[in-house]
């Protein structure tokens, strides 16, 4: 994928979170209030600030924890759309640059940490 720092997928996240993905985060000294919300559901997700998500740095265009990113963001734009399947978000302008083989591998991984989040929300719900 050919990333145009656009900061289109950081505007108004609704990125989910998984364990892993918090554990990684406060190890880079960021307290879990910061940037985690909990829906009615159980679900951990990214927070916004102004409008894009607490990590997006609007004056370079970038994410300010890349190398520690949300599995989510990993795999972006490849989503799972619930009618249609694995799909590419149409919102990224540089959806085009990803190729089949790298959707495919990217759907797997969406699929499996999808599975992982589900459980736990479960048991955050419990």
């Amino acid at each position: 994928m050919q990333c145009s720092h656009c900061g289109v997928c950081c505007t108004e996240t609704e990125m989910l979170l998984s364990k892993k993905d918090i554990t990684r985060l406060e190890k880079r000294g960021f307290s879990k209030k910061f940037f985690v919300r909990y829906d009615a559901e159980g679900y951990a997700l990214l927070r916004n600030r102004d409008g894009y998500c607490v990590f997006y740095d609007c004056q370079k265009h970038r994410c300010s924890v890349y190398a520690d990113r949300p599995s989510g963001c990993r795999v972006y734009p490849v989503i799972l759309d619930e009618e249609a399947g694995i799909v590419l978000d149409r919102i990224c302008p540089s959806r085009n640059t990803i190729s089949d083989n790298e959707k495919e591998l990217k759907g797997k991984r969406v699929l499996r940490l999808l599975e992982v989040i589900d459980e736990e929300a479960i048991e955050r719900r419990r």
